[in-house]
């Protein structure tokens, strides 16, 4: 029986170190899924750093679609799964939508909404059928301020409820926190 794994905190808290070392310490043969897009000079640079940090023999994977897809086809032979990151996977799930973000109304973004929770269900029925662990990381946007604008605000809440589905289905949790991880749950 496979374990879901969610990690989570703010930007920069210890996330993506503390998801290396439990993937690290399932075994060697890791199916990396990196969800980032190379977009602009700051996010090549962020992708760089990550990939230098990973093991070599890892397994990198980079998609955002269809993870559970991604997974069957890839998993076998490995000894963990971590994702990295479920906020750049929503967030590309976001603007592929092609929505209008300023003028969608409460009908639009409900639909999308339940169309992204579909690929997060996707995900964590998957990884309830696999005998390794899933690592997921992800961001912790709701501590701070409201966000000014609309966009950053249906995101946030978007984001916020994604985070509670796959809480909800993890058997740990964990929240970093300066570098510290914090069981959860």
């Amino acid at each position: 029986m496979s374990k879901l794994i969610l990690i989570t905190g703010g930007a920069r808290s210890g996330k993506s170190s503390y998801a290396e070392t439990i993937a690290s310490k399932a075994g060697t043969d890791v199916l990396y899924i990196a969800t980032a897009l190379p977009i602009d000079t700051e996010m090549k640079e962020r992708i760089t750093k990550h990939r230098e940090h990973r093991p070599s023999q890892w397994q990198t994977v980079e998609a955002y679609r269809d993870i559970d897809k991604v997974i069957s086809k890839n998993f076998p032979g490995k000894s963990a799964v971590l994702l990295d990151c479920i906020t750049v996977m929503l967030n590309n799930l976001f603007f592929d939508s092609g929505m209008n973000w300023d003028t969608a109304d409460h009908r639009m973004i409900a639909t999308f909404e339940e169309e992204s929770r579909k690929e997060f269900q996707k995900l964590i029925t998957c990884a309830s059928q696999l005998d390794i662990p899933v690592i997921l990381v992800t961001n912790e946007l709701g501590m701070g301020l409201i966000p000014e604008n609309r966009l950053s605000r249906i995101f946030t809440d978007i984001h916020g409820r994604t985070n509670q589905l796959l809480a909800a289905a993890a058997q740990e949790v964990y929240l970093c926190i300066s570098g510290i991880p914090l069981q959860i749950k």
